[in-house]
């Protein structure tokens, strides 16, 4: 695993010394965890953003919603 070096404000590194409490094996495991959630709600976010574009551009083409609406005729409700 590829190492990183960073600083942290004095509350954070006391947050982090508490590791073990939180159920966390060590520090190293506590940050990866902490990143892959921050990670995981930041592509959330992209992707509902993503969603919104997409409606309004549904919402503003007609063009689109005729051929959407082509697309799923006949299909079971």
């Amino acid at each position: 695993m590829q190492q990183t070096k960073f600083s942290l404000s004095e509350p954070l590194v006391e947050f982090l010394s508490r590791h073990r409490d939180l159920g966390f094996r060590d520090k190293s495991s506590m940050v990866r965890a902490a990143l892959a959630e921050f990670k995981e709600n930041l592509e959330l976010e992209e992707l509902k953003l993503s969603a919104d574009l997409y409606a309004e551009v549904y919402r503003e083409d007609s063009d689109l919603q005729e051929i959407a609406d082509c697309a799923i005729t006949g299909w079971p409700e």
